[in-house]
């Protein structure tokens, strides 16, 4: 079916209700949804908190999260894209189609209690220092107070909620890409949580990772050295040359790797060994180019020391591409929703959680009611890696950062476990919730909206085409994580 003629039955469809009630009548029904789900949903975060569950393992919180929206009315459709934990579930039909993206997967080593002190559950086991348990309940109470909306207001058009693992490291949307399961989306939403509130943009880093491994001869390292062939030395000279590469790349590039293997005895030549490594450019074509080279580098390696080289476990996360029609929205939703002001036990949990974070300069806690103002992104900026970027390449995609974090918190971090599994998190999930709502009602009784982020989606991707180094034959790596 055409956009325009989607949009003129879309627009058959709603008038009359829209035209009766104006945006900002609307808007407070949808935030009044909102608040009135908040409690349950601020309590399913907290059973995903104690989960804790590592990527595509992800059962219970996967289950949790299905269990909520078929209660809430929505078809779940489970175990896509060959991902076990990964579901859709969907309200509605026709266009337009407007998708929220919710995660729940946790982070290895970070268990944490929701004390301002470091004082794990159960010491290295996984924590959700990402937040995602909030962001896979955010994004849910969003799309369930959308759909109340729409169903009370007589409102067409398809809703869905993606449930999708694996973020951190995984790559679990890039599968769900790859398998088709966004090619009849119009508008994508997400957000992530952090220590302050605004609209993401675009930005964060292209990322490609994989395992180089080389394989060798193993001898005696003094009796027969010469029979030997060092994987080691390869794994050696392949760092080496991309030392001198670095030189040569965008200074906004990032590659950084490990030594996961490098033999068993220092007198026994080593026959395997493994370079765990990353690379990332905010841009994913320049990664492209780069990623070439490192290949290269590594043959290179195995060709000087006789070794043969296997390349395995291939990741990838594309650049985020952003939006400038929808990026206007979703500013002014975020403004009208506000921040929050933190009570007097928040205050003192934070102030004592900020005491363990080292820096020099401590924001100040009234950051958390602050909305930062609509930027451009800087390219140079410090920045990490989303799977959401992949899906920002097919659809027209825009997010929202709000401060779940005590200000100053990094993610990936015990203090971030902490302040994700109480209040402070929370508040600042249910602020998330709002502006994805309000953006998300906005899509759907304003076609235009979608036909100018349509327009602004051709227009950055002019020139362009998506590309993922991982394999058309790959499937997810459910046991990346080594479990």
């Amino acid at each position: 079916m055409a956009v325009a003629t989607s949009t003129f039955c879309l627009g058959l469809y709603v008038t009359a209700p829209v035209q009766a009630q104006s945006t900002a009548s609307a808007h407070k029904q949808v935030e009044q949804l909102v608040d009135a789900g908040a409690a349950n949903w601020k309590q399913v975060s907290k059973e995903i908190w104690g989960y804790a569950e590592l990527g595509y393992h992800e059962s219970k919180s996967s289950a949790l999260l299905q269990t909520q929206m078929k209660a809430a009315g929505f078809k779940v459709e489970a175990g896509v894209a060959d991902e076990p934990t990964a579901f859709i579930a969907s309200y509605g039909e026709g266009k337009p189609v407007i998708a929220i993206l919710g995660e729940f997967d946790a982070l290895p080593g970070l268990s944490q209690q929701t004390t301002p002190d470091r004082e794990p559950v159960v010491a290295n086991a996984p924590g959700h220092g990402c937040g995602h348990n909030l962001l896979g309940s955010g994004a849910a109470l969003a799309a369930v107070s959308v759909k109340e909306y729409m169903q009370a207001n007589h409102i067409a058009g398809t809703l869905r909620y993606y449930g999708t693992p694996a973020e951190e490291g995984g790559s679990g949307k890039v599968y769900m890409v790859r398998d088709g399961l966004f090619k009849d989306v119009d508008v994508v939403l997400h957000w992530h949580p952090g220590d302050r509130n605004g609209v993401i943009n675009g930005g964060l880093l292209a990322v490609d990772s994989a395992k180089f491994t080389f394989h060798g001869i193993a001898a005696h390292a003094a009796m027969a050295p010469d029979r030997g062939r060092s994987a080691l030395d390869a794994v050696m000279l392949m760092g080496t040359g991309i030392e001198f590469m670095r030189e040569h790349i965008p200074s906004n590039s990032r590659v950084h790797y490990i030594i996961s293997k490098g033999g068993v005895a220092p007198n026994i030549v080593p026959d395997l060994a493994q370079m765990d490594l990353m690379a990332r450019n905010p841009s994913n074509t320049v990664l492209t180019g780069i990623w070439d080279r490192i290949l290269k580098i590594a043959q290179g390696a195995a060709l000087m020391t006789g070794t043969t080289l296997e390349v395995t476990g291939i990741g990838s996360d594309a650049n985020i591409v952003g939006n400038d029609a929808l990026a206007p929205v979703a500013q002014k939703n975020l403004e009208e929703v506000g921040g929050y002001t933190m009570d007097a036990s928040q205050k003192e949990f934070a102030l004592r959680l900020q005491k363990t974070l080292g820096i020099d300069t401590v924001p100040s806690l009234d950051q958390t009611d602050t909305i930062e103002p609509l930027r451009p992104v800087d390219p140079n900026a410090p920045s990490a890696s989303t799977d959401v970027g992949d899906v920002s390449w097919v659809v027209p995609t825009i997010g929202f950062t709000t401060a779940t974090f005590v200000p100053g918190v990094a993610a990936h971090t015990w203090q971030a476990t902490a302040s994700a599994g109480m209040s402070i998190g929370q508040d600042g999930m249910i602020i998330a919730s709002k502006a994805l709502a309000l953006t998300a009602a906005d899509l759907f009784t304003k076609p235009e909206l979608v036909t100018a982020a349509k327009a602004d989606f051709a227009r950055k991707m002019t020139g362009k085409t998506y590309h993922s180094p991982i394999p058309v034959d790959q499937k997810p790596l459910i046991n990346y994580r080594g479990n």
